[in-house]
């Protein structure tokens, strides 16, 4: 079955079984068996590789039954903010298989951390002066530092984290910056991890494994200096770039693995452990949106069809449509791929603002009011981060699973109902700016 006859049978099936209707005009779906494909391909490519951990990154996809469908198909977990550990635990990850990354930790989530044995790299010098006092001999978490190898950006400066000015890490490149990571390490023999990231959709593989080999090279002068082998891992952050223009994936993770050893062949020979924090990757081509057209009309000349799929399910699509393009398929109501003659027009969201816009004059087939747009390849970063804007209702996700000829859904999280968005928004406190406030400031 092709890519497009499944996007057909799941449509078709979803319309039949009203999870994308008048009632709920937008809705994301993810793959289980694909995402499973993806893990499998992932640990294949690093098969040769001793000793590795590949935690996926919960931002890609933050929805506790993926998460624990990941931990069950081997995955470890990496986290950057105190929800995200909570999801983690909360899908069933082992703490010594969670990799907290957080550029800016409190000393909360320092403790926590550490009291219970979740991995982490300090993003500074700072935080490992906070560590120093929170740490007690007996925690079993391995601790690392974040460095920036300042090796440049790549297509998109705000996915490149390795450039001379980021937030992230300690830039090797700085004045003193090296003797002071030297140090670090000499002072802290319990300090046994090195991490960077380049940066994944935009980075060309050669630029990010130009920063890791630079990772290496700083382990063997660390133990070097300190005289033994204290770096013992290495935490190879960023991603894969995915390709958004077609079904094809690429480049894989055998690509990957090859242009790291080619550029550094001691990197992944078993000298030390490896983590990956790959998410982009394992989860954009499971996952689609669909959504219905609500109304089409004309302006200026240009057809626009107004659908139910805009910037809340899409924002960097919306806000920077040339870096994070995405696939539209044209679909009738019934699922099926429309034939109409295509005609450039815009594929518009629901929201209040001339921005939201997820294609602009694409040539498409011509959308006509209860049609369904397909956004393809969102299984990342869309769907499961969703932007309250307009206080839309955060849509549904189901995971499919395709058995005998049949589409079966199972849902991963369910459609927020109105009354849910209202109590958000502070109804139980209606009446707190009226009544006054107490001395503490609380009404």
């Amino acid at each position: 079955m092709t890519h497009q006859e499944k996007v057909v049978s799941v449509l078709r099936q979803a319309t039949a079984d009203g999870v994308l209707g008048q009632d709920h005009p937008v809705a994301g779906f993810i793959d289980v068996q694909g995402i499973r494909d993806s893990v499998t391909a992932l640990h294949e490519a690093f098969a040769h590789v001793p000793d590795a951990l590949h935690a996926f990154a919960v931002k890609a996809c933050p929805l506790v039954p993926v998460l624990r469908l990941l931990a069950d198909a081997g995955m470890g977990c990496e986290t950057a903010s105190p929800g995200e550990t909570r999801l983690a635990l909360a899908a069933g990850f082992a703490p010594e298989r969670i990799v907290l990354d957080s550029p800016a930790k409190t000393r909360a989530e320092l403790r926590e951390a550490l009291d219970l044995g979740i991995a982490l790299n300090a993003d500074n010098l700072a935080e490992l002066d906070r560590i120093d006092v929170l740490r007690t001999t007996g925690s079993r978490s391995v601790v690392g530092l974040r460095v920036n190898p300042q090796v440049g950006g790549g297509a998109i400066a705000e996915m490149s984290t390795a450039t001379p000015h980021s937030k992230f890490g300690v830039a090797l490149d700085d004045p003193g910056a090296r003797a002071r990571v030297l140090d670090a390490f000499l002072q802290r023999p319990w300090l046994t991890r090195l991490h960077a990231h380049v940066g994944s959709q935009g980075c060309p593989l050669p630029l990010i494994a130009q920063g890791l080999a630079a990772l290496y090279r700083l382990a063997e002068e660390i133990n070097a200096h300190v005289g033994g082998r204290q770096v013992t891992s290495l935490d190879l952050g960023g991603g894969l770039p995915v390709n958004f223009s077609d079904d094809t994936t690429t480049p894989t993770f055998r690509d990957y693995v090859r242009v790291l050893t080619d550029t550094e062949p001691a990197l992944l020979d078993g000298s030390y452990q490896v983590v990956t924090e790959f998410g982009r990757s394992l989860l954009a081509k499971n996952g689609f949106t669909a959504a219905l057209v609500e109304y089409v009309k004309e302006s200026g000349g240009r057809r626009i069809a107004l659908t139910h799929a805009g910037a809340q399910v899409a924002a960097r699509t919306v806000f920077m449509p040339d870096a994070w393009p995405v696939r539209v398929t044209a679909h009738g109501p019934d699922g099926r791929p429309k034939t109409t003659a295509r005609v450039p027009q815009d594929v518009a969201g629901p929201l209040c603002f001339a921005g939201d816009v997820v294609a602009h004059e694409r040539l498409l087939p011509e959308l006509s009011e209860g049609d369904v747009v397909v956004l393809h390849d969102t299984g990342a970063y869309y769907f499961s981060a969703p932007w309250a804007y307009n206080s839309l209702p955060r849509p549904g996700v189901y995971a499919l699973l395709h058995r005998d000829g049949e589409v079966l859904f199972a849902p991963v999280r369910t459609p927020q109902t109105l009354e849910e968005v209202v109590q958000e928004s502070g109804l139980p406190h209606a009446e707190a700016l009226l009544k006054g406030f107490g001395p503490s400031g609380r009404s």
